[in-house]
Formats: structure tokens, C-alpha cells, sequence
């Protein structure tokens, strides 16, 4: 009698949610320290810094740096008359995500561990840029607001083994990998605000120019979407 075909293998790990509050807690904390160094205007001057500036047009710019194989890149640009808030309220609206990412497809909350912390799933479809043509993520986002009123959203994916325990992967979408990134908004006089987007990739060797500047256009098209959506925004307290 012939032994029953073995089960596919499939890694996840099912951990309690004590345990994923605790690993997300310590990840981020490194995340949130490598995107304030990437904001702080003093080492963006320092040529020894590593960043290489591919674009400054209209106010924005778009920078990268690598090491090894990971590859961030960096915008900055001013929003006059725009609270942090107001900034904030937008780019962390989920619902609206696709408004400013119209390569996104879908955009969900999978878990709420804090008030300031979630595990949200994103997927981009075939039509999206490399890296994330027909991906998704599993992501954790930490909300932080330092002492000096700055504020901190932390962005990263979670192991592949929690990942998979917290939502199987769909048959038809890639699992993506989504390394330390996330937005610094500071607060500037005038309730306007500079914004520092951060977003690192590990392509696993070698990045063609041509994506470099596809991502470049897409970062662009990112900012002015996020700038009219914030300008739009309402200001609290008004009615």
C-alpha cells in the first residue's frame, strides 16, 4: 500500500498577538531612526552622506544611495500653507491611498495592535512598476510624533513566516519585500511643513537605469497627487 502524497510545504509561523506588538515595537524603532537620519537637512548636506541627487525641479527633490544591494530613495519638498497634520491625515488615509498611488490596487487594514500601530496589506497590479507589478506586501506602519512636534510613519514588511501566519499569499500575487521606509513630516513656521519620503528596496543585484528613472517619475507623480490632496484637505478646527 502506497504512503499518502507528503503536504506542500508552506512556511508560516502563527505567533500571539503579545508577541507580534513586541516584534513590530523593537523593528520599528530602527526604522524610525533611519528615516530621521535620512531628514535631517544637516547630513543631507554632507557629500560623505551618500546620497546622490538624481532630480531638483519646482522645489522637490529626489535622491538615492546604495549599499550593497539596497537601494533608497529619498524626496523632499516644501507644503506651504499645509499643516503636518494635514499632510499626515492624507498620505495615512488608506482609503484614499489610490488616489496618490493610482498603481496600487488594494489597501487594507489586517490588524489593529495600537492606536498608533497596524498591519495593513497592500497590492499593486499588472500594470504597476517593476518591483511591484502584481505584488503585494505585508506591512506593519508605526505612527510616532517626536518631542520637537515632528512626525514619524514607519513602514516595513513583516518576516515571510509572520506574514504568511497573519494572511496566506493569494495563488496569483508575488509576495514583496518592503524594507525600512516611511514619511518624516516637520513642522516649519506658518503651519507649512517639509516632507521626507523614504523608500528602500533589495532588487537582489543590479538596478537598471531605466527603473531608476521610471521609480523617479513615480515618486514625482506621488508628491504632486499627495500636495493637492493635502492642500484640499481641511484644516482642523475649521467647519
Amino acid at each position: 500500500m502506497s504512503s499518502p502524497a507528503p503536504a506542500p510545504c508552506s512556511r508560516s509561523w502563527s505567533i500571539s498577538e503579545d508577541s507580534l506588538r513586541r516584534y513590530v515595537h523593537f523593528a520599528s524603532e530602527s526604522c524610525i531612526q533611519e528615516l530621521l537620519s535620512a531628514s535631517d537637512s544637516n547630513r543631507a548636506a554632507n557629500d560623505n552622506d551618500g546620497w546622490k541627487v538624481l532630480t531638483l525641479e519646482n522645489g522637490v527633490e529626489i535622491s538615492k544611495r546604495r549599499s550593497g544591494s539596497l537601494h533608497t530613495f529619498r524626496s523632499r519638498w516644501l507644503l506651504r500653507s499645509v499643516s503636518p497634520q494635514q499632510f499626515i491625515t492624507v498620505a495615512n488615509a488608506i482609503d484614499a491611498a489610490k488616489q496618490w498611488d493610482p498603481d496600487l490596487v488594494e489597501a487594507k487594514y489586517i490588524k489593529d495592535l495600537e492606536d498608533n500601530l497596524s498591519i495593513i496589506r497592500l497590492r499593486f497590479g499588472d500594470s504597476s512598476k517593476p518591483l511591484f507589478r502584481n505584488r503585494e506586501f505585508i506591512v506593519y506602519e508605526r505612527r510616532e510624533t517626536m518631542e520637537d512636534g515632528t512626525l514619524v510613519v514607519a513602514v516595513a514588511s513583516l518576516p515571510k513566516e509572520i506574514a504568511a501566519g497573519l494572511h496566506p499569499k493569494q495563488n496569483n500575487a508575488i509576495r514583496g519585500l518592503l524594507l525600512q521606509s516611511g514619511w518624516v513630516v516637520e513642522k516649519l513656521e506658518d503651519d507649512s511643513c517639509l516632507v521626507t519620503y523614504v523608500v528602500q528596496l533589495d532588487p537582489a543585484g543590479w538596478l537598471p537605469k531605466c527603473f531608476v528613472n521610471r521609480l523617479n517619475t513615480k515618486l514625482v507623480m506621488i508628491i504632486e497627487n499627495l500636495r493637492k490632496l493635502a492642500q484640499a484637505c481641511p484644516i482642523e478646527g475649521d467647519t
